[in-house]
């Protein structure tokens, strides 16, 4: 599988470069970053996955989500891919919620999304594949994190993939899109009316149905607009304890829903995943 260097940069003992590549899942070309501590010859280093939120693309976190020295430190690669197909010829909508830059991380099935709107399918298998073939990975040893519609993704992901990620973290996600307005716009926009096939895309319906993973870590700002109606932190802790699923969900006072939040947090969450990945 082919793959572009776009950019490659020094960074704290390490690399950080952005890649592009042509998808066969999506059919468009797909941009993604990754950060690469330096590390002996030969060696194989654990990854943490990020998804990004709506509107977002890799750079938002490579810009602003200073990861990099936590991971330099732990020796973790940070993967961040981008959250939707893009190009002329992929459908879009006028809404920020919806279309590019919102992919949901679901395998779309209604037209005209189907074709393209693939980003279950790029980021559970095809992107990993690639990853693998051209970076130092431990594939043995994977974690997943994300912020907002990237924290969707990274639960689902992980629930239904308890095998492949032995870690599992969040900030502020949206953690049942069948009880929120993105969430039902999205998820009716890209399957259908059928509420039954959302589930798979739900992380409290995914615990519900039995999905479990070995821990999970949630921060969350108590100052974030969109918690109430969005968010709904609380049913998250609720089908965990429900469940009998561990998890630590923190609402950090006075936390808001930007980058200012998830960077003041984001090394105890690389920390947090470097203790399970090199368990």
């Amino acid at each position: 599988m082919s793959l572009e260097t776009v950019s490659a940069n020094r960074s704290h003992g390490g690399t950080q470069g952005v890649y592009r590549h042509p998808s066969a899942e999506t059919g468009t070309e797909m941009t993604f970053s990754v950060f690469v501590p330096d590390h002996a010859p030969g060696a194989r280093l654990p990854v943490l996955w990020y998804l990004s939120g709506l509107t977002c693309t890799h750079a938002n976190v490579m810009e602003k989500g200073e990861f990099r020295a936590a991971c330099a430190q732990h020796g973790v690669i940070f993967i961040a891919p981008d959250t939707s197909p893009r190009g002329d010829d992929v459908p879009d909508h006028d809404g920020y919620d919806f279309g590019k830059g919102a992919g949901f991380y679901v395998d779309a099935t209604r037209e005209p999304w189907a074709q393209h709107f693939r980003m279950r399918a790029y980021i559970e298998t095809e992107l990993p594949a690639l990853v693998a073939q051209h970076f130092p990975v431990d594939m043995a040893r994977q974690g997943i994190t994300g912020h907002s519609m990237g924290g969707h993704g990274a639960l689902t992901t992980a629930l239904r993939n308890p095998d492949r990620f032995r870690s599992v973290s969040a900030f502020s996600p949206i953690v049942s899109p069948l009880h929120c307005p993105w969430g039902e716009k999205a998820l009716g926009g890209y399957l259908g009316d059928d509420r039954g096939s959302w589930r798979e895309y739900d992380a409290c319906a995914l615990i519900e149905d039995g999905a479990r993973v070995p821990d999970l870590l949630v921060d969350q700002g108590t100052a974030d607009g969109f918690l109430e109606e969005q968010l709904r932190t609380p049913l998250l802790a609720a089908a965990c304890k429900k469940a009998g699923q561990p998890a630590t969900i923190r609402m950090q006072e006075g936390y808001d829903h930007s980058y200012y939040f998830i960077s003041t947090f984001m090394a105890e969450h690389v920390g947090w995943h470097a203790q399970r990945l090199n368990a």
